[in-house]
């Protein structure tokens, strides 16, 4: 493959040849998407990179959650992880997801779509020595989804795991011990050998639960950003950040300097918090299922609307036509039957008596807004008397000092007579 000849790191063994079985959940990729996403609009600086959680059940692997992480960067220039704030969070997420108890099963980052690069070994040899020694990488590659590769409904991603391959006898197979029955367990020698990654088969596994996210992303919803409104308003000819080159006089020096354009101003007056964020996520889900509701009342509208009049006026389904008309839809009695069962059911979602609801209800606002009165009444007295305790106190210290100025000054005349008299007078 050309692949595996461009990308030294990549093993020449077939994924087809490895005996594990990985079971990627949606999930995980909502994490990453969403992770990347981030990342990219806000215009962070460094690698992206994250745990895998899962479990592992013999040979089969299961990758259930994943959490971003943080990378520091060494004197040498290269990416590792934070490994204090990395373990205080690796404990946190063990102790919530306890049934069944979860472990690091790998990490995450982005790559090339030619596979791992050498600046990914350091967080790779990290991993594996202190969390798991057959930790899985899964590498993501946007340069797929920008290119349109994905279509077909394969994943810009891949899942690998690494292994010791001697580089000095790539040609001799190693498996051909195996075959004439001498089988030896050898200790990888890490001087002599270097870490690949060979390519892994995966599967996606996915619960209820997860399907509702999944069903959610597919549709849509909540996808368009109001950065990108405000681009397409704008135009896409307006680039991020302009630079222009200045002279420095004499010398025929240049700079640059960077310009900030409209795109820079609209996204910095679109930071929201995290409450904001919330809000909107709630609201965005509740309009997404009114508006699914709706088009499928619709839809059953539209589907009892079509029937043929002759059926609907018919005393029973014996009597309604067996030949259709053009157009019509085929009958269909058990969704006709549904349909009637769920129209049997309205009753019981509104009231009878509406009147006596309406009234009900308006009782049991009164008595909320009236407890609320209440307790911003008492609310009221409490802080009055707060304010009626510190004027008293700080009255009488006012007294207080009042009457010792006046004690002094009786005794200042006692023994500090007036200029010119005398004690005796």
């Amino acid at each position: 493959m050309e692949t595996e000849t461009t990308n030294p790191l990549l093993s020449a063994e077939r994924p087809s040849d490895s005996d594990l079985r990985i079971l990627l959940h949606p999930l995980v990729l909502l994490t990453i998407s969403d992770y990347i996403t981030r990342h990219t609009i806000r215009r962070r600086e460094g690698p992206i990179a994250g745990a895998l959680l899962g479990q592992q059940n013999g040979r089969e692997i299961s990758i259930d959650h994943a959490f971003e992480a943080k990378v520091n960067e060494t004197e040498d220039g290269s990416s590792i992880l934070d490994e204090a704030w990395f373990t205080v969070r690796l404990q946190q997420y063990k102790d919530v997801h306890k049934d069944p108890s979860l472990e690091l099963v790998g990490w995450f980052t982005t790559t090339p779509a030619s596979g791992p690069q050498q600046e990914h070994l350091p967080i790779h040899r990290q991993v594996m020595k202190t969390y798991n020694e057959s930790a899985l990488l899964l590498a993501f590659h946007p340069s797929r989804v920008l290119d349109g590769a994905t279509t077909g409904g394969k994943l810009p991603l891949m899942i690998y795991e690494s292994v010791y391959e001697n580089r000095s006898n790539a040609g001799r197979n190693e498996r051909a011990d195996i075959d004439k029955g001498a089988m030896q367990i050898d200790e990888p020698d890490v001087g002599k050998s270097d870490v690949v990654f060979k390519e892994l088969p995966y599967s996606i596994e996915t619960g209820e639960a997860e399907m509702i996210s999944v069903d959610f992303v597919a549709k849509g919803g909540g996808n368009a950003t109001a950065i990108d409104s405000a681009i397409k308003k704008n135009g896409p000819s307006q680039a991020p950040q302009s630079t222009v080159t200045v002279g420095s006089g004499s010398k025929g020096k240049e700079k640059e300097e960077e310009i900030p354009s409209e795109t820079d101003n609209i996204e910095d007056s679109l930071l929201l918090s995290a409450e904001d964020e919330e809000l909107i996520t709630s609201l965005t889900s509740r309009a997404n299922a009114v508006k699914m509701l709706h088009a499928r009342i619709q839809l059953l509208r539209t589907y009892l609307a079509n029937l043929p009049p002759s059926y609907l006026s018919a005393s029973s389904p014996n009597d309604a036509p067996s030949i259709q008309a053009d157009g019509a839809p085929a009958l269909d009695f058990p969704t006709l039957r549904s349909i009637q069962a769920l129209v049997n059911r309205l009753p019981l979602l509104m009231p009878a008596d509406k009147v006596a609801f309406e009234e009900e209800s308006l009782s049991e606002k009164s008595d909320v807004s009236l407890v609320a009165l209440l307790g911003s009444l008492g609310t009221s007295i409490r802080d009055t008397r707060e304010l009626g305790r510190k004027f008293h106190v700080v009255d009488a210290a006012r007294g207080s000092s009042r009457k010792g100025v006046g004690i002094g000054a009786g005794v200042g005349d006692d023994y500090y007579p007036p200029f010119g008299g005398s004690m005796g007078s």
